[in-house]
């Protein structure tokens, strides 16, 4: 399932047009204030050289305008999850002989994160075989959640702009005599919450890359890594668990009886939730934000017509960036999960599993099994 956020752009482009209302209808404030206020906002937003409803085709001609890489520090890039877990291995010399006994058949299956596909008795003919899969399990959720609080951080900043777009229109109003304090008063709210908000975002964020930077081994050396604009889409349906339980007996066969017991309890948290991330996930992305998508263009278009208000538009403009952040919260989640469960059917202990209760855009919260 593609799962690009290409909308961002789309949220870009009408927080740029909604960003200079304030200056134009400075220009405008000697008229007659009988003048409709959305007639005079409808004027500025015309004036802007993309016009009104081509902002919503824009990001087709021109894909590649937001996939850049968010303010890194540093010119080292980690691209996939493959190459963090590659990166969270050379660190650990002592692995350097169980991966060379693994192979280079096995170790690219690990690194992959295909890891029902290795031999269940590969724990078992290998010594130190589970602490490449551990380390290899760190260094892939550490870069999931990296990449994740960055996308995040994107979006918080358009909400932003556009809160701080409508604050600014609100407070011109009120300058000119159309709005009381008292109405301004939720705009501000709507302003306050939103920095709030970034900052949130901007120390998550912060953390994940500290949290990374630990996992590679590079404190002192490495202030932040590239990383890329967003995260893997996830698959359209998820593993079968017929072959997920077949999978859990093949590799209970190869445990002791006390981890046996303890793998079984494992893995039935794992895949539960592994499928409920799969199906949140593909909700998020899916019905969300193509209802969301369907919303924000028939704003445009009565906003275009001067149905909607410039309100209407900020309103949405939130709205459309709050549910991306929700949906990119809900496929962090679902890799997350994901790289549990595989190192649960590799007869892997993870502490703990991905809460899917809490807000979306939060560092994933953790359920203690």
């Amino acid at each position: 399932m593609k799962s690009s956020f290409s909308h961002r752009a789309t949220s870009q482009l009408l927080v740029a047009g909604i960003l200079a209302l304030p200056l134009a209808l400075s220009a405008q404030t000697a008229r007659s204030s009988q003048e409709s206020d959305w007639r005079r906002a409808n004027d500025a937003v015309g004036a802007l050289k993309r016009g009104h409803v081509d902002v919503l085709k824009w990001e087709q001609a021109h894909p590649g305008e937001s996939a850049t890489m968010a303010g890194s520090t540093t010119d080292v890039a980690i691209p996939t999850a493959e190459a963090a877990v590659r990166m969270a291995w050379t660190v650990h010399r002592e692995l350097a002989r169980p991966l060379s006994k693994l192979g280079p058949k096995n170790e690219q299956l690990i690194a992959e994160g295909r890891l029902t596909a290795l031999d269940p008795s590969l724990q078992r003919r290998i010594e130190d075989a589970d602490e490449v899969l551990e380390v290899a399990a760190a260094g892939r959720k550490a870069w999931l959640e990296a990449v994740a609080a960055q996308q995040v951080l994107k979006h918080q900043r358009d909400m932003l702009e556009a809160a701080q777009a409508a604050h600014e229109l609100g407070q011109r109003m009120v300058t000119v005599g159309n709005w009381s304090k008292l109405q301004l008063s939720p705009v501000q709210l709507a302003a306050s919450n939103a920095r709030m908000n970034l900052r949130r975002a901007q120390q998550a964020a912060a953390q994940a890359q500290s949290n990374l930077v630990k996992t590679m081994g590079q404190t002192g050396l490495q202030e932040a890594f590239s990383l890329p604009d967003q995260l893997p889409a996830i698959p359209a349906q998820p593993m079968a668990e017929a072959d997920l339980q077949k999978r859990a007996d093949a590799i209970r066969n190869q445990l002791p009886a006390a981890e046996s017991l303890r793998n079984r309890a494992l893995f039935k948290g794992a895949m539960n939730a592994y499928m409920a991330a799969h199906a949140l996930a593909l909700d998020s992305q899916g019905d969300v934000l193509k209802i969301r998508e369907f919303v924000t263009e028939e704003t445009v278009l009565h906003y275009n017509g001067m149905l909607k208000s410039v309100w209407d538009l900020l309103d949405e403009v939130r709205n459309q960036s709050q549910a991306t952040v929700e949906a990119i919260g809900a496929q962090r989640d679902f890799w997350i999960a994901e790289a549990d469960l595989q190192w649960v059917l590799q007869g892997g202990a993870p502490d703990s599993f991905v809460s899917l209760g809490g807000a979306g855009g939060d560092a994933p919260a953790a359920a203690a099994h």
